[in-house]
């Protein structure tokens, strides 16, 4: 058996209950890229990818054997998701990286309240159009597995924009998360998602800390007509 195949298949007991081990090496490269992330790297993007390949292998337990008798299909399409809203990601901060010339490749600030009213817009939508759709695919759990699924690529497109208030949209994902996943059997991935909590409280202040030390950028004011002319 090669390194692929003992990934694919290993598994460890946890409380007597068998546990893929690609589950836990998919959290914890999303766990890597959450820390890359806090420290606004751009690293934060390519590893959060690999992790997002590793679960949708998980989640999806009707193509690829898992010892979980539930199929999250809003979790395993939320992998797929993750990973497009990822590629701009990385793009975007790159870009801010080399035009910026700053360790840092982004810099955080509040969303103003239009863009406020279109996450909670794009929040509510989406749900509504993702319940039905995991109910009729057979998802366990259809409605959280649709907040999980909407939140979190909204969440990601806030962090991929600088918005500080992507933290608490991770923070309600994760309230969700836990007991959906404590129920549905996938320890390792409920256990990942209350240390993410804790993290998105402990991001959510430095990012907040870091947009009140960045002076908000000031539109230039027309000279007069006296000064024009001078």
């Amino acid at each position: 058996m090669g390194p692929l195949g003992w990934l694919l298949d290993a598994q460890v007991h946890v409380a007597g209950s068998p546990v893929l081990v690609r589950e836990i090496v998919g959290n914890v490269f999303g766990l890597a890229s959450a820390l890359f992330g806090l420290r606004r790297l751009v690293w934060a993007w390519p590893v959060g990818m690999i992790g997002n390949a590793l679960l949708f292998t998980v989640f999806l337990g009707g193509v690829f054997a898992t010892p979980q008798a539930h199929d999250l299909y809003g979790q395993a399409g939320r992998q797929i998701f993750f990973f497009a809203v990822s590629v701009y990601g990385w793009w975007r901060w790159s870009r801010n990286r080399r035009s910026g010339g700053e360790q840092a490749a982004v810099t955080p600030r509040w969303a103003t309240w239009r863009e406020r009213l279109g996450l909670l817009a794009a929040a509510a939508v989406g749900t509504a159009a993702a319940y039905p759709v995991l109910g009729a695919l057979g998802s366990w759990g259809p409605l959280p597995d649709a907040w999980i699924l909407v939140g979190s690529l909204l969440a990601t497109y806030g962090m991929a924009r600088g918005w500080v208030e992507f933290w608490l949209i991770w923070i309600a994902v994760d309230a969700v998360g836990v007991p959906l996943l404590l129920q549905g059997g996938f320890y390792p991935s409920a256990a990942m998602y209350l240390v993410y909590g804790g993290f998105c409280v402990a991001g959510l202040y430095a990012w907040w800390r870091t947009s009140r030390a960045t002076p908000p950028a000031r539109t230039p004011i027309p000279p007069t007509y006296s000064e024009a002319v001078a």
